[in-house]
């Protein structure tokens, strides 16, 4: 292994993924006309499939690459209702009715996983545990002390403890009692095999680029075919059709990394957050019938994160100083979308798109999230209304914490298209080694180059196809990453999240090259 890695595995993998072997499904190669279509098939869209089909609904799925390969195939899989320090932030941004409501959604959906694992005896690893916030600075300590009022206030069950069984000098602390965890994919082949026996269609490699908005609206591909349906539920992660809801421009997308570690301490069992940045984050999980230790941490903007391979390597000091160190078996990236107050968007794209379902901008809390919208849709398609309508409504907009959150959020947005189009580079093809990417100049066009561990050469446009800010190198993961609005490609080019639809260019590419296509989804 070069040396460069040190104890870190060389590629980038999810244990989830790499343990689980999924079906694969044919590509759509026909119009097709169904109840509900539903785009994404991660949690959200798995989830709200295995509902909807047990309703009787004739439901098909599409992907663009392979079910289960995204966000979903890449979390730390914690099921729980505690999602960092939330709820007094929510009490005072959003009042304590709302911020109750919150609660209530995201415990429905771990008794909802909970129970369904219980009545289709499904093995997915899953337990019961309780989940930690801990505080090791005196701030966030006074912080976990209004977490702790805030849990009074809305009957949550919990406590303020004063150490968590590691090598790490807390504050403060919180617990929320009887939380959960589980083997996502397992969890999830199953609602697939579900799905599949009750009729539900799936189609993967099938690149949804647009809709039109008609009395029954109409998705459409990449590959010339079309789905008319009833309802249709855009669960892509980041929506790959916005409308007129400018999802861009209200989110920001964020990346961490997990380390699955084996150590030399013997795990006490939890689940355990740190309340301050840069994050640290532990569960246990059984590979290969032992126990090892999933680190999570080092979150960022995603595309604004420098030199990525060292936020493993922080990783990696600190499990060496929580724990012991034995040795690593996987790393990987999780991303997910954050919005302007912190709340996902679930509902209507807009409120003149009543057909027409959103589930976005979890906050990196997608288990219970994904299935609390999947139970949403579920109850406005079937029964014609949530209690979680209003709270989770994509159209709402609080003066605080929104307005200042859009203002940031965007000028960073504008500061980063600026760097990127006007920032000088100096490196050519000569200065990339193997296994090394860069942004270079040729012809006096910036470029990205990558040089494969072959010695292969592969050069990209670095202009995002999403709305044209430049790609910056992520070496902990060998892609190219936009830093305005999250998009992230292979180092050939290939989408790997979006917004954007389509690969970098192997030619120059601007700024409004997106906008003129008739795929677009604006």
């Amino acid at each position: 292994m070069p040396e460069k890695y040190g104890k870190l595995p060389e590629s980038p993998q999810s244990y989830w993924i790499d343990s689980v072997k999924l079906p694969t499904f044919p590509r759509l190669e026909e119009d097709i006309n169904v109840d509900v279509v539903i785009v994404g098939g991660g949690i959200a869209g798995l989830t709200s499939a295995f509902l909807l089909v047990n309703e009787g609904l004739k439901v098909a799925i599409i992907e663009a690459d392979h079910v289960l390969n995204g966000t979903t195939g890449n979390t730390t899989a914690k099921i729980s209702a505690q999602h960092g320090l939330i709820y007094d932030e929510f009490i005072r941004n959003i009042g304590e009715n709302k911020a109750k409501l919150y609660y209530e959604a995201n415990a429905e959906a771990l008794h909802f996983i909970e129970n369904t694992i219980s009545e289709h005896n499904i093995e997915c690893d899953f337990s019961k545990q309780d989940a930690y916030v801990y505080a090791v600075t005196e701030e966030y300590a006074m912080k976990v002390k209004k977490e702790a009022e805030a849990y009074e206030k809305l009957g949550i069950k919990g406590e303020l403890v004063n150490s968590i069984p590691f090598n790490i000098d807390i504050q403060n602390g919180i617990v929320m009692k009887d939380q959960a965890q589980f083997h996502p994919l397992k969890y999830l082949a199953h609602l697939l095999q579900h799905i599949t026996e009750k009729g539900g269609k799936i189609f993967e490699n099938t690149t949804a680029v647009n809709i039109e908005t008609k009395e029954q609206p109409k998705v459409l591909t990449r590959e010339n075919h079309s789905i008319i349906a009833k309802h249709v539920l855009i669960c892509t992660h980041f929506p790959f059709y916005e409308g007129m809801g400018l999802y861009s421009a209200r989110m920001h997308a964020s990346s961490s990394y997990v380390l699955a570690t084996k150590v030399k301490n013997k795990y006490p069992g939890g689940m355990y957050i740190s309340a301050e940045m840069p994050s640290r984050s532990l569960r246990s999980a059984t590979i290969n019938g032992e126990e090892y230790v999933l680190v999570l941490g080092e979150d960022h903007k995603t595309g604004q994160g420098g030199d990525t391979l060292e936020r493993y390597k922080s990783l990696e000091d600190f499990t060496e100083h929580a724990l012991g160190l034995e040795s690593i078996a996987y790393r990987w990236t999780a991303q997910d979308l954050i919005t302007l107050d912190k709340l996902p968007y679930i509902g209507n794209l807009t409120s003149n798109d009543p057909n027409i379902l959103i589930a976005t901008g979890f906050r990196k809390w997608g288990m219970t999230n994904g299935t609390a919208a999947a139970l949403l849709f579920r109850d406005v398609i079937v029964n014609k209304g949530s209690k979680y309508q209003d709270l989770y409504s994509p159209s709402r907009f609080y003066a605080n914490p929104s307005l200042k959150n859009l203002l940031a959020q965007n000028v960073n947005v504008a500061g980063q298209f600026m760097k990127g189009k006007f920032g000088i580079t100096t490196k050519s093809i000569e200065d990339i080694k193997k296994d090394e990417g860069g942004v270079i100049t040729i012809n006096g066009q910036r470029k990205g180059a990558y040089r494969d561990t072959e010695g292969k050469l592969h050069i990209v446009d670095t202009t995002c196809t999403h709305l044209g800010c430049e790609v910056e190198w992520n070496n902990g993961q060998r892609s190219w990453d936009c830093p305005c609005h999250g998009s992230r490609f292979t180092y050939t080019g290939e989408v790997i999240e979006g917004p954007a639809e389509k690969p970098l260019s192997r030619d120059d590419h601007t700024f409004f090259d997106n906008f003129t296509s008739k795929d677009s989804g604006y």
